[in-house]
């Protein structure tokens, strides 16, 4: 029986891409999404942090103990205000790469998913982003030291820690008061944000949790200080949705927590202070409220210019034109006497097929290879 040429089968199917994400959805980028995820990951990034300050405390404890630093009244070590604070830093620092690998072995999906849409921390727009924050918390900053309330106003007793002390203070602060900021970012804009906006498509109901959440962590204070901490959180919530990624509340929160933290530490004693945000009283609670409101207005118009339509995810789905090559050939059914499959010997009569499958050498005429 004698068959006619070696035919390529037409090219196998390529799925098509899937439609682009908004940040709060990128659980749902990869495919791999499951309903369950969410809810896991979040108890590994509890459990996960909890661990690692366990580890963190003991190995600073025995260390302490082993120097002859003297207990504090929580049953800690007293290393003093500069080292306490750096330790606080530190323990909250942790939670960064505890959000990465949740991502990346609960989720199932690339660790950069968490920083934005791009798989990356954007790095030209976060310093974009700390340009724009630059002048807002100056003045807000300003605006709080000269304003004649609580321990902000001038009482004159204020003392410098001088030049030398305070350098080495300040060292510490750039190095850990902005992963501390990005950890807070990337557990409550990152994590549980995208963890609720795996259920819901509406950027508002995967915001608002988070936001109240966010301030809840900081404990209660004043009415005032809570509602101004909801109302970052919410903000900071939505320009993470709408640029699609943490830079611009990082950078927001990191520079103010450290002018914060920079400007306490250069008196004696500024660093021995625990109140937070949370215990500002109503007329700072309102001028960082402000403050919170302008950045967002310049973020966005930025935003806006940059990505018109919102910035979304790119699809996974390959290009249509990489194919698996080479194609699998087939031989077809005997051709009539007299007759040959394709327009010539050997070729394919589909036009687009025969454009995708050029001839090659062996499309021998009798079905044989040469």
């Amino acid at each position: 029986m004698t068959f006619s040429a070696p035919v390529p089968l037409p090219p196998p199917a390529v799925p098509a891409a899937g439609e682009p994400h908004p940040y709060h959805r990128l659980a749902h980028a990869t495919g791999r999404h499951r309903w369950w995820r969410p809810l896991v990951g979040t108890v590994m990034v509890i459990v996960g942090w909890i661990l690692l300050f366990i580890v963190t405390d003991a190995f600073a404890y025995g260390f302490g103990t082993a120097k002859g630093y003297p207990e504090d009244g929580d049953g800690g070590i007293d290393f003093g205000p500069v080292v306490n604070t750096a330790q606080s830093l530190a323990y909250l620092a942790v939670a960064i790469p505890v959000v990465l690998l949740t991502v990346r072995w609960a989720g199932r999906r690339p660790a950069g998913t968490i920083s934005s849409v791009e798989g990356r921390l954007r790095k030209r727009w976060l310093a974009l982003c700390v340009l724009v924050a630059v002048p807002v918390v100056a003045l807000t900053m300003a605006a709080m030291l000269f304003l004649p309330v609580g321990e902000t106003s001038g009482t004159g007793d204020d003392v410098w820690v001088g030049l030398y002390r305070y350098l080495p203070i300040l060292g510490m602060l750039v190095v850990l008061v902005p992963l501390q900021s990005a950890a807070e970012e990337y557990v409550f804009r990152g994590w549980l944000l995208q963890a609720v906006g795996a259920f819901f498509r509406s950027p508002w109901i995967a915001v608002l949790p988070q936001a109240v959440l966010f301030a809840a962590a900081h404990g209660w204070g004043t009415t005032a200080g809570f509602l101004d901490l909801v109302v970052f959180g919410g903000i900071a919530g939505w320009l993470t949705v709408r640029t699609g990624g943490l830079e611009a509340a990082t950078a927001l929160h990191a520079l103010n927590n450290l002018v914060s933290f920079a400007v306490g530490a250069a008196f004696v004693g500024g660093l021995d202070s625990d109140e937070t945000a949370a215990d500002l009283p109503w007329q700072l609670a309102a001028i960082d409220t402000t403050m919170i409101v302008v950045y967002a207005a310049a973020v966005l118009w930025l935003a806006r210019r940059r990505w018109p339509h919102g910035a979304l995810s790119s699809p996974s789905a390959p290009p249509a034109d990489k194919f698996p090559y080479p194609y699998q050939l087939a031989y077809a059914p005997p051709a009539p006497e007299g007759q040959q499959h394709g327009g010539s010997a050997g070729e394919p009569t589909d036009p687009a097929v025969a454009q995708a499958h050029p001839r090659t050498a062996w499309h021998a005429t009798d079905g044989t290879r040469p």
